[in-house]
């Protein structure tokens, strides 16, 4: 066979892992090797062999061997042979047995209706755009792009973020301040205690995860009063040592309030007169309805406020980028803790994300989805108006969720038989309990947390029905 086509032959083969050991002679085992193959189902029906020529060189052994093996087997049944085709594992009559589950088998029984908070419509992502800026962003990469990578993070993203945080959210910095991470997160782990101690001020309700994250990393936290003007910034002035507070700002996480002005300009002054930081959550800071934008809290002094932002609310979650504005005494320290080497924030998908904003393909994502969520908020305020008037919903003028606050005197065995009632209906959703901190002294609130960006278009009208089924009636 010319030299050309026993390359191309060889190409179309797929490697194959064979054990060769037991006793008799090389064809004897290779024969017993491929038949177990086949009868174990390691090798499915119709699986394609490498060449004779391929496996011989991979194994170490004769070619004619291998032939005569492949040759003894056709003739048995367990494999076939046809010119132009290759050798095959053969269609049996019989199929293979399949193969027992794990007795660790995960529950198969998933909810048929999902509301929880914190997803974005996994059905919306832009694939096609965000391809077309893979592609744009690949070919036009430098050849470093593909070297170690730096832990600042790519200078083409850093820069792009640089105009777009400035454009939109009123951010003021520079590419050097800013630090690429995987998520909200990762630079809490980065932050604490490497760089920041603690102990730290949170407000009282949060996520759960984050709290337990802190306190894996040893750092105190002190919960902060909330009302209807965001958390009580004056508090701090009475909390002794504190080097740090955690806010959602612009829509706190999950009452949906903002930080009222003054409370802004208090938490500030704090920060500047202790020589303290603010870090901001700036989790869903592009999604707003019925206000004008909340520009966020690190323009008032870049040099006391930490401005963290990820793409997990307006892209996926899957995409492990997020980012940290810094002070500038900050920098340092935070790259001497995420190390010498970029370990956890794709290169490619650094490209990809500055690409996706440079081309403007970010803000028309944003656009679009803003669009649809407002929809979505409106369908849940129409569907709750029409079927449980008596209750209010709170939190909706921006985010990706609403809160749906029990009546007046409403008890914490009251949300839970809410929450009962909506598993009655196959419904996943959060109790507004389930985010109080543990040392919060604030009286408790109760209510349901309802995320309405999850569902896909056409399962998001059986969610709501769901949810109307089981809200508490009037007393």
């Amino acid at each position: 066979m010319p030299d050309s086509l026993v390359n191309l032959a060889e190409s179309l083969g797929a490697d194959l892992h064979l054990e060769l050991t037991g006793t008799g002679s090389r064809r004897a085992v290779l024969i017993r090797a491929l038949r177990d193959a086949v009868r174990t189902g390691r090798l499915a029906p119709g699986t394609r062999l490498p060449p004779y020529r391929s496996l011989a060189a991979d194994l170490g052994i004769a070619r004619n061997t291998v032939a005569d093996a492949y040759a003894e087997l056709v003739a048995e049944g367990w494999l076939s042979a046809r010119q132009g085709s290759g050798t095959r594992v053969a269609h049996r009559a019989e199929p293979l047995k399949p193969l027992r589950s794990p007795t660790h088998r995960a529950p198969s029984g998933r909810p048929a209706h999902n509301l929880l908070q914190g997803q974005p419509d996994a059905t919306s992502f832009p694939r096609a755009a965000w391809l077309a800026a893979a592609r744009r962003a690949l070919s036009a990469a430098p050849h470093d792009a593909f070297g170690p990578g730096d832990p600042r993070g790519r200078p083409e993203l850093r820069r792009a973020l640089t105009d777009y945080l400035a454009r939109t959210r009123g951010v003021r910095t520079d590419p050097g301040r800013i630090v690429i991470c995987s998520g909200f997160a990762h630079a809490l782990r980065l932050l604490f205690p490497a760089v920041l101690p603690g102990p730290l001020a949170v407000e009282s309700y949060g996520l759960a995860f984050h709290h337990g994250l802190l306190a894996a990393a040893g750092v105190h936290t002190h919960a902060l009063s909330l009302d209807q003007n965001g958390a009580a910034a004056d508090e701090l002035t009475g909390l002794k040592g504190i080097g740090a507070a955690l806010l959602t700002p612009a829509h706190q996480f999950p009452t949906g309030v903002p930080l009222h002005p003054d409370r802004r300009a208090t938490l500030i002054n704090w920060a500047r007169s202790s020589g303290s930081y603010v870090l901001e959550d700036d989790y869903d800071g592009e999604f707003r309805y019925d206000r004008k934008p909340v520009g966020a809290l690190q323009g008032l002094d870049p040099e006391h406020v930490i401005h963290l932002g990820s793409v997990s609310k307006s892209l996926s979650p899957a995409l492990r980028l997020g980012w940290m504005v810094l002070p500038e005494r900050l920098v340092a320290p935070v790259l001497e803790a995420k190390g010498e080497r970029e370990a956890w924030a794709s290169a490619t998908d650094q490209l990809t994300l500055a690409d996706f904003i440079t081309s403007g393909s970010y803000d028309r994502h944003i656009r679009r989805m803003r669009q649809r969520y407002r929809r979505r908020r409106d369908q849940l305020l129409e569907a709750i108006a029409g079927h449980a008037p008596h209750l209010t919903v709170t939190g909706i003028a921006a985010g990706l969720h609403a809160v749906v606050q029990l009546p007046s005197g409403a008890t914490h065995s009251d949300e839970s038989t809410a929450l009962r009632a909506a598993q009655w209906q196959g419904l996943a959703l959060d109790g507004l309990s389930d985010y109080r901190h543990p040392a919060a002294t604030m009286p408790p609130r109760h209510g349901l947390v309802v995320g309405y960006a999850t569902p896909s278009d056409h399962a998001f009208p059986g969610a709501l029905e769901a949810l109307c089924r089981a809200l508490p009636p009037e007393a």
